[in-house]
């Protein structure tokens, strides 16, 4: 395999960069790496993994793009230091660049394979929801948790509303509850679950398969498979910016985050 950092433009964390590429024949295997922070969507992040994307549907020579992420964790949504810390944190800027990252993927003309484990939450399932392929192990788990913080899940439901049924999507983004990999299956949130032993092999198995596939006609299929979610992105998008970044401004967002950075129940909750 060539080890690359094309597309790696996020700063490094300790000496590293944050998101890497990794060529391996006709697949570039795009990974988040960044799991002192849980893979949480920073700005640099996301930037980042926007690079990574372009880069690779400039590539005549990738056929595929494979999504995966170091450590424990998928990844824990977006990074709410950024808000919290001192200096210049407009939340539109950083809600801006996800939803340029969404389009970038779906609008990418080579399916996304996405492999999951361990936990995947809030805006992590957008990119979920911009993956035309998702392999999860069976221990992994998701949740819509934004409400729980006071925020709504204005961006990762421009991705999943269009895959998952409505009352699945209404339980799931209200009550912000654990969903289990077979659940998320069920409902249409991910393409696949295998045991966790198996993930590596499933993935691959994906991969071989759509490599037996012509571009152009993979191409095509994706352009036909995305164009409820690419819709969403378009008429919807810049509405769901603007909802995400005056939610993370309110008061009820400020305790939410504060009291999830503080692991304690915000004061607006009630004590089941």
């Amino acid at each position: 395999m060539e080890e690359s950092t094309r597309g790696a433009s996020a700063p490094a964390d300790a000496g590293r960069p944050l998101v890497r590429t990794r060529l391996d024949g006709a697949v570039a295997v795009v990974m988040l790496d960044s799991p002192a922070n849980r893979n949480a969507l920073s700005l640099p992040v996301v930037t980042g993994l926007i690079d990574a994307m372009t880069t690779a549907a400039e590539d005549n020579e990738v056929r595929v793009v494979v999504l995966v992420s170091e450590g424990e964790v998928f990844c824990a949504g977006a990074d709410f230091t950024e808000l919290t810390e001192p200096g210049d944190h407009d939340p539109a800027v950083c809600a801006e660049a996800l939803l340029t990252l969404l389009r970038t993927m779906v609008e990418l003309p080579k399916p996304i394979v996405t492999r999951v484990h361990g936990e995947a939450v809030a805006a992590g399932l957008a990119l979920i929801g911009a993956s035309d392929l998702v392999i999860s192990e069976r221990s992994a788990t998701y949740g819509f948790t934004e409400t729980r913080i006071g925020l709504a899940p204005a961006l990762a439901s421009l991705t999943t509303l269009p895959r998952i049924a409505p009352r699945a999507a209404a339980r799931a983004y209200l009550t912000g509850v654990t969903i289990d990999a077979g659940i998320a299956e069920e409902i249409g949130l991910v393409s696949q679950v295998v045991d966790d032993e198996m993930l590596d092999a499933a993935v691959d198995f994906a991969v071989a398969s759509l490599l037996a596939g012509s571009p152009g006609a993979l191409a095509a299929t994706k352009e036909m498979l995305t164009r409820p979610i690419r819709a969403q992105l378009i008429e919807h998008g810049p509405e769901m910016v603007k909802s995400w970044a005056r939610l993370s401004l309110s008061a009820e967002a400020n305790e939410g985050i504060a009291a999830l950075l503080e692991n304690r129940l915000p004061h607006w909750a009630v004590p089941e």
